[in-house]
């Protein structure tokens, strides 16, 4: 009986501290789980339309972190800078973000954008590979100047392009021995920003270093224009094509390759060992691709803002080579991965105005069939 008494108090006030913890705990869940909800409704999908060489970019971890962080899922998808326009399902996407400025004014136009982002450019240039320099060097193509090579005599190139010359055909050549003609090989221009630019840095020299305006400077730098694409046989559609054949299969297939800068450096930044066989030439004048972010909806201006404004995708986006308004983080990316590329490029011209490159497109397009 006195065990009971005691036994029978302790029990209840076992009984009563579980019950509290329980409420305590089960109170606990809830906050937790409202917590979690809470941080999932704050953070809004959005969706958008990009170039196939910021994909990477977009779907890297650390820049899914950088925008969830923000308060942003973004989703992309990707299409041909070009061809990001006249998708039919545009409107189910919040922005578009093209390479290439032409491309970029015309989605804006179409939409009615009132505000567009360009946080990040690349220049074009033209992959090459370091045994070759010396031949280029020897005919006066190509010359080193601060570390980097450039296209010195672009114009002399295009015209060797032009007539047909043969690789063994250039003096002191003994290193690429081989009947093919001299070209750069670049994308299809039908369809990508890639090639719309080098049309665009070609018919600036073809036009006597003028940016072409007229009808009747189009008809006077169409002749050699499109041979620079039409001598070239099948072209891809976005231009990690012709790069993946410059890295996997070398000098043979692709000698000189029109890329982007960023493309090269990021390539060469992930290797284990930087591979010292490739070389990147910087025609002189270049031309810069700008990447222009347009807003489709609001959300699509946070995309914007966000990577505009933000340190750290400012920061991942030097990682894969893109030059920015701040210089330091695209410096920094070269000191930690030991690559080179010039500080800046002053000689650089603007491409024609979309209407005027797309009359020259369209009239290389004709030629294709």
């Amino acid at each position: 009986m006195e065990l009971r008494k005691i036994i029978g108090p302790g029990l209840a006030v076992l009984v009563g501290i579980g019950l509290v913890g329980g409420l305590v705990f089960s109170a606990f869940n809830k906050q937790q789980h409202d917590r979690i909800q809470a941080d999932a409704d704050s953070v809004v999908t959005v969706r958008g339309l990009v170039g196939s060489e910021k994909e990477a970019f977009y779907r890297d971890t650390r820049v899914v972190a950088a925008f969830k962080r923000l308060g942003l899922a973004v989703v992309v998808e990707k299409a041909g800078s070009r061809e990001i326009v006249a998708r039919p399902d545009l409107k189910s996407f919040d922005f578009g973000h093209p390479a290439g400025a032409p491309a970029a004014l015309k989605l804006q136009q179409a939409v009615k954008a009132n505000r567009v982002f360009t946080p990040f450019y690349t220049p074009m240039a033209v992959a090459s590979w370091r045994a070759l320099v010396p031949v280029l060097e020897a005919n006066g193509l190509v010359k080193q100047r601060a570390g980097a090579y450039y296209i010195i005599d672009l114009t002399r190139l295009l015209q060797m392009i032009a007539s047909g010359t043969r690789w063994r055909e250039l003096k002191d050549n003994s290193v690429y021995d081989t009947g093919r003609a001299v070209l750069i090989s670049s994308t299809d221009v039908r369809k990508s920003n890639s090639a719309a630019m080098y049309l665009a840095l070609a018919s600036y020299l073809l036009n006597d270093s003028n940016v072409v305006q007229s009808d009747e400077e189009i008809r006077k730098v169409l002749p050699i224009a499109s041979g620079l694409f039409l001598k070239q046989g099948f072209q891809e559609a976005s231009s990690a094509g012709p790069f993946e054949d410059y890295v996997s299969m070398g000098i043979g297939k692709a000698p000189l390759v029109m890329v982007y800068e960023a493309q090269f450096l990021e390539y060469q930044s992930k290797l284990p060992q930087l591979n010292a066989d490739m070389v990147l030439l910087y025609p002189q004048p270049t031309v810069f691709t700008k990447h222009v972010l347009v807003p489709l909806t609001p959300k699509g201006v946070r995309v914007g803002e966000a990577l505009v404004n933000d340190h750290e995708l400012q920061r991942l986006a030097a990682e894969y080579g893109y030059r920015g308004a701040d210089t330091a983080h695209f410096q920094s990316f070269l000191m930690q991965k030991k690559l080179f590329a010039p500080a800046s490029l002053v000689d650089v011209i603007d491409p024609p105005s979309y209407e005027t490159l797309e009359k020259m497109i369209e009239a290389i397009a004709v030629k294709f069939q």
